[in-house]
């Protein structure tokens, strides 16, 4: 089973869902609006991907811009972004998933054909 991360209203998060039912994955659905994973979930959905902690933001999302935070990325350490995060799941980059073993960060076919089979 997949720990699925979306906000269902996102259409990246729609196509992404649509290729893992598609190929038969289970999935555990969370809206990261509402449930943002915590510090530790972050923290651990980051390693397993592999990725930076600047990979983790929707850049593109409206509460990127508001935060300002293009400013504020270069000024905070890891564990301020992670704290952030964990309080505000519009800022997170979507969808995340995870199995606990591996994890993925948005939506592209490649690499869900390369990590989610």
């Amino acid at each position: 089973m997949l720990l699925f991360y979306h906000y269902p209203n996102c259409s990246t998060c729609r196509n992404a869902q649509k290729w893992l039912e598609g190929r038969k994955k289970i999935l555990s659905p969370v809206d990261v609006t509402l449930n943002p994973p915590s510090k530790a979930d972050l923290k651990k959905i980051l390693a397993l991907s592999g990725k930076k902690i600047a990979d983790l933001l929707n850049k593109s999302g409206e509460q990127y811009r508001l935060l300002n935070m293009k400013e504020k990325v270069g000024t905070m350490t890891e564990d301020q972004m992670l704290e952030l995060l964990s309080k505000n799941g519009r800022l997170i980059k979507r969808p995340l998933l995870t199995d606990g073993k591996k994890a993925t960060i948005g939506f592209k076919e490649e690499e869900f054909v390369k990590t989610w089979k």
